[in-house]
């Protein structure tokens, strides 16, 4: 009985402990309905938003959008101020070239210009990466500064580019593994040392020099990546003077006395001179310019006014000539063929007024001469005109007087052709019909006569000689 008492009075107390923690007018809840979001079913909103990644397939990360390059080929990982394997063999770097243009060939500056792909093959084992694909991944020129990249350097070049419009021309591919391409398009003006001594029947033989500036030969090792396979050229490369015959590789070492033995790659190319441009412009010219001047030895000796002009303009042509040529070519210290052909076409000009000169001297000797003998003897023309004879005289009389007895000296021979002239002079000297007959001389000095044949023969057989040795 006791114990039914208390029983009942602790679950009055427990009722009324509930009814002042429970707001009024609130009714109990079922104890099953309340239920925490954790053990809420997701909606079908809430799937889209929230998915699981073990339901999906783990894409390539090589294409995933909101990966960076840096942190997936972990460049900050890496000092890449050292070059790949420090400290252990050298680093291969695999070179290939395309030429692309030939731009410019310049004699008086001594340098060609060259427009050329240059790429290079390296491995890093830094940059390699996943990829479920094995596929490569390619940059633009930004990335190329925040990694390492070979030191090329073209030797002896004076001046270069890289091409940037619209963009830098330059591509960077790095492969899974950590092979690299690094390309980029260059344009170089560098020296080219020609032998002018046979120009313009020469050949020319240029290269550019590929070298590392810092790595020597134990740090970088640079070699043709396929040989001379390596070296490729656009087949419409053409040159307005040039023909170019050959490209090839070659791979030599350069030594620097201060430091050290480094790799050096050669693009060399030969190139033959087109002679046509200068066979009109020079050679030609200059032929036509001592033909003319061997017209002066089928001129009267007496005829002073037409030679020596004749001489002189073909003196002065030549050596304009000369002077056009030269003011495009550098001033080096040894003959050029054009020089020998030009300056030889020039002696046999001179040559020619020297001729002249030669001839009118002795002539003017001779008749010096002539003239003293002929103070000397009597008249015995007996003419009333100068230079007329009376008909009484026969034909042998006249061409016996005319001469007054004086030989053939100093190699001067007259063509004399008798003219029969008839002279009316009734009303001065009273006699009709007369006629008289003079001398017409025409003078043709031996020295002419052989310079006819010596000068034109001599400078055929200087134009074989010149063409066999420099053809």
């Amino acid at each position: 009985m006791h114990t039914d008492v208390v029983l009942l009075s602790l679950l009055v107390w427990m009722v009324g402990a509930s009814g002042q923690l429970r707001p009024r007018g609130e009714t109990l809840q079922p104890q099953r309905l309340v239920r925490s979001k954790r053990e809420m079913p997701l909606t079908e909103g809430s799937s889209r938003r929230i998915g699981s990644p073990m339901l999906k397939r783990s894409p390539d990360v090589t294409k995933a959008s909101g990966t960076k390059s840096e942190q997936l080929l972990r460049i900050d990982d890496h000092d890449f101020t050292m070059r790949p394997g420090f400290g252990g063999p050298a680093v291969p770097v695999g070179v290939d070239v395309q030429v692309e243009s030939l731009d410019a060939i310049s004699e008086v500056d001594m340098d060609f210009t060259m427009t050329l792909y240059l790429r290079h093959y390296w491995k890093d084992e830094r940059l390699s990466f996943r990829s479920n694909k094995n596929q490569s991944m390619t940059f633009d020129g930004r990335l190329v500064k925040k990694i390492w990249v070979p030191d090329m350097f073209f030797v002896h070049s004076k001046k270069s580019f890289t091409h940037d419009t619209t963009t830098d021309n330059v591509m960077l591919r790095v492969y899974p593994d950590g092979k690299v391409l690094y390309s980029l398009r260059v344009t170089v003006t560098s020296m080219c040392s020609m032998d002018l001594s046979r120009f313009p029947l020469d050949t020319q033989s240029c290269s550019l020099e590929i070298e590392s500036y810092a790595y020597t030969d134990d740090d970088l090792m640079l070699y043709w990546k396929e040989g001379n396979r390596s070296l490729n050229t656009d087949e419409r490369i053409s040159l307005s003077q040039f023909l170019i015959q050959e490209f090839h590789t070659t791979t030599k070492l350069a030594f620097y006395s201060s430091t050290g033995w480094y790799n050096r790659l050669y693009i060399t190319f030969t190139l033959r001179r087109h002679i046509f441009f200068f066979l009109l412009q020079t050679y030609f010219p200059a032929t036509l310019m001592v033909m003319l001047s061997w017209v002066s030895f089928w001129i009267d000796r007496r005829a002073v006014p037409a030679r020596v002009p004749l001489g002189i303009t073909t003196v002065l042509t030549m050596s304009t000539i000369i002077t056009g040529v030269n003011a495009s070519m550098p001033r080096v210290s040894y003959i050029k063929a054009v020089d020998i052909y030009l300056w030889v076409s020039f002696v046999f000009v001179f040559l020619s007024v020297i001729e002249y000169a030669a001839v009118n001297y002795l002539s003017t000797l001779q008749e010096r001469r002539e003239r003293k003998l002929r103070e000397r003897l009597p008249c015995t023309c007996g003419l009333a005109h100068p230079g007329m004879m009376s008909a009484s005289y026969s034909e042998v009389d006249v061409n016996t007087t005319g001469n007054y007895g004086i030989p053939e000296t100093n190699g001067v021979k007259r063509e004399r052709m008798l003219v029969q002239m008839a002279l009316e002079s009734d009303q001065i000297t009273g006699h009709v019909g007369t006629s008289a007959y003079s001398n017409v001389w025409i003078d043709t000095h031996v020295i002419d006569k052989y310079s006819r044949v010596l000068f034109p023969g001599s400078y055929i057989l200087f134009n074989i000689i010149y063409w066999s040795i420099y053809s």
